[in-house]
């Protein structure tokens, strides 16, 4: 489908005033480091909840209705975020979001009720949408243009180590007791201080957009669909993953295993991505990027029965691949839209990527119960669609 050209916007938008040089790697760095302590935080809680709802007899559908709380608080949340932003100020607002993360843990531990978790499960995620909507915003605004792709590069494998290692954590500190609430609760505190203490004065969001968060759906289809096909795959294989190995005989703990390969692979991989995102064209990456991840799906079911370790590496390698669309989605965003409209459409983005968490998990449930490998022959479709999109865009 052919979308409407992306609006040409100046060089300097008024609608945003720096009080810091566009190159304070100190900003960016500050943002980066809050975003992946927060991962780490972020990945071990999830991880506890999910463990200690199976732990009091709730059935996996149950478990996973109570995490899509997250997801749908986001739905709501994000179309605020940039007004939340003028009347608060990024930098006030990215704190409060941590504190409420922290505070939504501390009452998680304190309570067990089901709906009640689901209730704060929401009010996390808002909380979450607000961090890293600002945070995407803020790096995007600080990094030169012509680094920015190795800078989001940067930020992307930060979080994605932080969140492989947040169920590192959790296994030395142990699912009972109060001790792996405590920690979650800490490393959010701990992921305010970067920004507090040397991240600088954030951008001011003097005006309002002169796009609305849903309209960039019709505007830049490219970028929040990247947003969208990367969220249905990150939480489509970290969720199913496991199942797969178990139904291909691999075994519980094999599946854990190929989570981690999966999550390293996308980390180590993203800053060589985003470095050459700075030199080429992004769009046609992004073809790219799709084009390869739909065939390496494709290949992954085949290169298994050739043998674990071949099956191991070409996951790593699949893993860094469609990883790089989210960067390069960011990247993409960033040379487009300035001021109001990057903090639109970084919220954008962040919606879509939570829808794609939404319709991720079933979808591709749905072609593992058809046959073990129709987990991969379903991602290999949605990535496959995704470069139609491209392509005709």
């Amino acid at each position: 489908m052919a979308s409407k050209p992306p609006p040409k916007y100046p060089a300097e938008d008024r609608q945003i005033e720096p009080r810091q040089s566009p190159g304070d790697w100190h900003a960016v760095g500050a943002a980066i480091v809050t975003v992946a302590i927060a991962g780490v935080g972020l990945s071990l809680s999830m991880t506890l909840l999910a463990v200690r709802l199976a732990e009091r007899g709730f059935s996996a559908r149950a478990i996973g209705v109570n995490a899509a709380a997250g997801g749908l608080a986001t739905l709501v949340t994000a179309p605020f975020v940039p007004a939340l932003a003028r009347r608060v100020g990024v930098k006030p607002l990215l704190i409060l979001a941590l504190l409420a993360g922290a505070a939504c843990l501390a009452a998680l531990a304190a309570t067990h009720a089901y709906w009640t978790w689901f209730a704060l499960r929401g009010l996390f995620g808002a909380a979450l949408t607000i961090l890293f909507a600002l945070s995407e915003f803020w790096i995007g605004s600080a990094a030169p243009s012509a680094r920015r792709g190795a800078t989001l590069g940067v930020y992307t494998a930060g979080f994605a180590f932080g969140a492989a290692l947040g169920p590192a954590v959790l296994a030395v500190i142990g699912t009972w007791g109060s001790a792996a609430f405590v920690a979650a609760i800490a490393l959010f505190l701990l992921a305010s201080l970067p920004i507090t203490l040397i991240g600088g004065e954030a951008p001011l969001l003097a005006r309002p957009g002169r796009t609305s968060v849903l309209a960039f759906a019709a505007i830049l289809p490219t970028v929040v669909l990247a947003a969208f096909v990367y969220g249905l795959i990150e939480t489509g294989v970290m969720g199913l993953l496991p199942v797969y190995a178990l139904r291909s005989g691999l075994g519980a703990a094999t599946g854990a295993a190929l989570v981690t390969v999966f999550a390293l692979g996308n980390g180590v991989l993203q800053i060589p991505a985003g470095l050459i995102s700075d030199r080429f064209d992004r769009r046609r990456l992004l073809a790219l990027a799709a084009g390869a991840g739909a065939i390496g799906a494709l290949l992954l079911p085949v290169t298994r029965e050739a043998g674990f370790a071949a099956f191991a590496v070409l996951l790593f390698v699949w893993g860094g691949v469609v990883g790089s669309i989210y960067a390069l989605g960011l990247a993409y965003l960033g040379a487009h839209c300035r001021g109001g409209e990057l903090a639109s459409g970084n919220a954008a983005y962040i919606l879509f990527y939570s829808m794609g968490m939404l319709v991720g998990p079933p979808a591709i449930g749905l072609g593992l119960d058809v046959t073990a490998a129709g987990f991969f022959v379903a991602l290999a479709l949605m990535l496959a669609a995704y470069l139609g999109l491209v392509v005709a865009s």
